[in-house]
């Protein structure tokens, strides 16, 4: 089973992928605590989108896990995985540990 780490890694490197594909203009820091989406956060809808794609597919090429983040489970959650770095591997977390126990 994927660890912690090996999520974050994933999200980070992910994240580090979709920064540089925006323009210079659009740029942030990268870094474990990095504020995603909603107030102060550095993405806005469509980036969030491609980081969601960018991380299933790292998941599934690096760990061998074939997840979907962006579903009704992900919008019914009181506060958004998607809102930071350690609240969304949090969510993969348990959304991988939920499917190993299926």
């Amino acid at each position: 089973m994927a660890t912690r780490e090996q999520i974050q890694a994933v999200v980070l490197s992910a994240l580090i992928e979709i920064n540089q594909q925006a323009p210079p203009h659009k740029h942030f820091a990268v870094s474990e605590q990095t504020a995603l989406f909603g107030i102060g956060g550095a993405l806005d809808s469509l980036g969030l989108v491609n980081l969601i794609v960018e991380i299933e597919q790292r998941l599934e090429d690096e760990l061998g896990v074939a997840l979907v983040l962006a579903d009704e489970r992900a919008m019914a959650q009181k506060n958004s995985p998607f809102r930071n770095v350690p609240a969304l591997v949090d969510y993969v977390l348990a959304r991988i540990q939920e499917q190993a126990h299926d």
